[in-house]
């Protein structure tokens, strides 16, 4: 079975002539493919790029793609952008002046985005931005891979974990079929006790509680819920085979488990195909909690 689980951690390191960084990957649960990324100042332009580098391997998951550089001896000091601290300045003039609040500090205005610059970032020129750009990029795709990695790494342990739990849902059916099928016996014998009682020991017509059997028998049948169940684990274990992404899907499939796992247990006639189909419900949980983990 080749699953893949959403989540995941990876990384790669990367540089380009005197710059070093390391990318950072790591991946959680998600409805859809949610890609963040945290980047330094200077580096907004491969933004678009990287996404398309996340789209072409990932289909769903919470991604997070950090990117840390590494400082350089005799790499050039930080500087202030005039133009941009100028502007942040201005704008907190015209706050305190609307709002009677105190003036921004110094180290808030500082910490502004693009307030403070690297030197190199702002001195490359448009080719040098370029290449460095490439290279952070082919590090992001290292990172990326390695994080495909690891998640299909993970999702073959969730497949042998959500096989043994559909391996137990298939078992507790098949054992749920074998004590319905003891039902109107046993119908037949507790109305027979109970009608006995109520008329003091009196005498009951065969042909009476023939019928009253059958109308109870009628209503805890649960043939229909034992079969659809085979038939989701049958369809569960294809789906398990087919290499798909196939998260949601099973979840799905889980919800379809649960509604006939409920009927049944509302059906249950007695005390044992009860315990049953509250076995049936806690494994069915186990694996839609695990499933929820598939890509």
């Amino acid at each position: 079975m080749s699953l893949v689980s959403m989540t995941g951690f990876a990384e790669a390191h990367g540089a380009h002539e005197d710059m070093r960084w390391r990318w950072e990957a790591k991946s959680v649960n998600g409805k859809g493919l949610d890609l963040r990324l945290r980047m330094p100042p200077g580096f907004d332009g491969i933004e678009q790029a990287a996404r398309r580098l996340a789209a072409e391997r990932f289909r769903r998951g919470n991604i997070q793609a950090s990117l840390n550089m590494e400082p350089q001896v005799g790499a050039r000091a930080l500087r202030i952008d005039p133009a941009a601290l100028a502007a942040a300045v201005k704008i907190a003039q015209e706050v305190a002046a609307e709002t009677g609040l105190a003036p921004a500090r110094v180290d808030g205005l500082l910490a502004l985005k693009g307030v403070v610059v690297q030197d190199e970032t702002v001195a490359l020129d448009e080719p040098e931005r370029a290449a460095r750009d490439a290279a952070i990029l082919e590090s992001l795709a290292a990172a990326f891979d390695a994080l495909a990695h690891a998640r299909r790494t993970e999702g073959s342990k969730l497949a042998a974990a959500l096989d043994a739990h559909m391996s137990e849902i298939d078992k507790l059916t098949n054992d749920a079929a074998r004590a319905a099928s003891t039902q109107p016996a046993a119908l037949h014998d507790r109305l027979t006790v109970q009608l006995r009682e109520l008329l003091s020991g009196g005498s009951i017509p065969e042909e009476r509680l023939a019928q009253e059997v059958a109308l109870l028998a009628v209503k805890a049948d649960v043939r229909e819920e034992i079969d659809r169940l085979h038939a989701h684990v049958h369809e569960a274990r294809a789906l398990m085979k087919s290499g798909e992404p196939i998260g949601r899907k099973l979840d799905f499939l889980a919800q379809e488990f649960n509604r006939e796992a409920n009927t049944l247990c509302s059906k249950a006639s007695d005390i044992a195909l009860t315990r049953i189909g509250l076995a049936l419900k806690h494994a069915i949980d186990q694996f839609r909690e695990q499933a929820l983990n598939i890509e």
